[in-house]
């Protein structure tokens, strides 16, 4: 297969140079339109509607590799998709006597729809052994840092104290999420099939007793799942993609997020492995695989919400919405594919930097701790006391430099309570450690 113009990915560094690149490029999708229409011609074949020889011949066409992707893709304006050039190829290439049983039976959008099942597939595989990877490095992290404790923030601010490994714990969590759906769709993913108008009428023109044995027939030579019915206008394996491509694009986007905001200079709590360069300040090293996922996963829901609104596709087959349809579907492959090989790189080479966790605990001189001194307090000096005292002591530390342990000090009635350890951010987080070991538990 050759081609005057190649994809390059030269605005797409988050895919570029993938497997998934590979997996969703021109080539491959004339393979899989290729290996469609073989795979027709052999179901055909072993239900003895056409001659083995034929199903021979046309698999051998196929597979010599003499067809010009660039040219059928010029060609496929004439008639708004690439199969039709592609089957009268092919045809050629079959030989006179073979020929004939190229695409019999078959609609353009049987082949087509079967051909972005396949590269659907193939993509999937690649993305579900990186969100594996992924996911390991996670766990090892949520293990390591267990009880490595930071701040919790939440609407930007200090919150309360918690753990790294809780956080990873639940970028963890969510990368599973995105397996398990990803992980159906792949196994779901169905053939199609069902000649002009859903119908499957040309296949008993030519022969077939039983079409719907065809429909499995070919399904199984692909590797895909039978159909109950044609899906010309009805998307659900469509949408089904879009929806477990995004969702797996988020849950990325999420780790990613942490990892920026947490690699800021000024908090400087990780750090990518090997960072990348600057052209104009030698002394970066950008968080560069976080950013190109968070990118991803702006890009992807805009992506999906095109697949889903070619759901409402009218008749028996539409203008326009399926073939809407293309480009976002293998953009989001793209994207989702390029995201899940940089979240390998991105966990399995974060440092984390515990030190700074430890020092930034103590950037409010202790009041991250202010909701557990206002429960343990309260039963001390009564809750209207209590909450008077901390509102006093709040705002003393800020003015006056001073921890929350000297000042409550100073109150008499807690002369018998051990505020050093009632004001360690280190003993005030909750179940975070239980909660990591649950979460490591799933598989």
């Amino acid at each position: 297969m050759t081609s005057a113009e190649s994809e390059t990915g030269l605005l797409a560094p988050g895919w570029a140079g993938s497997p998934a690149a590979s997996a969703t490029s021109d080539s491959a999708y004339l393979r899989a339109l290729l290996d469609a229409e073989a795979a027709l011609t052999r179901a055909q074949a072993a239900l003895g509607l056409v001659p083995e020889d034929a199903a021979r011949a046309v698999a051998s066409a196929a597979g010599s590799g003499r067809f010009d992707v660039r040219g059928i893709a010029l060609r496929a304006r004439s008639g708004g998709n690439p199969v039709i050039p592609l089957v009268a190829d092919l045809t050629k290439a079959a030989g006179e006597e073979y020929g004939p049983y190229v695409h019999r039976g078959a609609t353009s959008q049987d082949i087509l729809d079967t051909a972005t099942m396949l590269v659907a597939a193939r993509t999937l595989d690649v993305v579900l052994a990186d969100l594996e990877r992924t996911q390991q490095a996670l766990a090892r992290l949520a293990a390591r840092h267990r009880d490595t404790v930071l701040p919790g923030r939440t609407l930007t601010q200090h919150a309360v104290p918690t753990t790294f490994g809780l956080k990873a714990a639940g970028w963890r969590s969510l990368v599973l999420d995105a397996r398990d759906r990803l992980r159906a769709v792949r196994e779901g993913l169905p053939a199609q099939l069902g000649g002009a108008a859903g119908t499957l009428a040309a296949f008993t023109a030519y022969g077939a007793a039983d079409p719907t044995a065809l429909v499995v027939a070919y399904a199984q030579e692909l590797g895909l799942r039978a159909p109950e019915l044609p899906w010309h206008t009805l998307r659900t394996p469509i949408a089904d993609l879009a929806g477990s491509l995004a969702f797996t694009a988020g849950a990325l986007g999420k780790a990613a997020t942490d990892v920026l905001t947490l690699s800021r200079t000024e908090i400087a709590e990780v750090a990518e492995g090997a960072g990348g360069g600057s052209s104009a300040m030698p002394h970066k090293a950008n968080p560069v695989r976080a950013t190109l996922i968070a990118a991803a996963a702006r890009r992807a829901p805009q992506l999906a919400a095109t697949l889903y609104g070619a759901l409402t596709a009218e008749d028996e087959r539409p203008a326009g919405a399926w073939h809407a349809e293309w480009e976002p579907l293998r953009d989001l492959l793209r994207l989702v594919g390029g995201a899940a090989h940089d979240a390998v790189q991105l966990a399995e080479g974060l440092q984390v930097d515990a030190d700074a966790m430890r020092e930034h605990l103590g950037v409010t001189r202790g009041l991250i701790v202010s909701e557990r001194l206002a429960a343990e307090l309260a039963p001390v000096l009564g809750r209207t006391r209590a909450k008077e005292l901390l509102t006093e002591v709040a705002r003393r530390a800020r003015t006056e430099g001073r921890t929350p342990a000297e000042l409550l000090a100073e109150e008499p009635a807690l002369n018998d309570v051990d505020l050093a350890a009632l004001t360690d951010p280190a003993q005030y987080t909750g179940s975070a450690g239980a909660l990591t070991d649950r979460a490591l538990e799933r598989s």
